[in-house]
């Protein structure tokens, strides 16, 4: 009776190792490249990047999948808004262009 009950309880257990779990989705982020120093990355009129000390080095934001509004802001001022979709998982780089904008 005791083999019965370990070889029921081993073939339970082996029903598991052929069952893995899905991976963990990979984050959505908008890289943002290019932003002057001294400005702010706003998405959707929410700051998400910090000041902004050297340009060109990326701010990678994790953002929810969708349509966004990416503005790039110096002392207040709109020099750089963008007008962009992210799908679920996507890695998408906005190069910001100096006192231009996409819509």
């Amino acid at each position: 009776m005791k083999i019965f009950m370990f070889l029921a309880l081993a073939c339970l257990s082996a029903c598991s190792w052929f069952h893995r779990e899905k991976p963990p989705p990979e984050p959505t982020e908008l890289i943002v490249t290019g932003a002057p120093a001294g400005s702010i990355v706003f998405i959707d009129d929410v700051q998400k990047g910090q000041l902004a000390k050297f340009n060109d080095k990326p701010q990678i934001l994790n953002v929810v999948a969708g349509a966004h509004i990416v503005e790039v802001r110096t002392d207040g001022t709109v020099i750089y808004r963008e007008q962009t979709y992210v799908a679920s998982g996507e890695r998408l780089v906005i190069k910001v262009l100096s006192g231009f904008g996409r819509e």
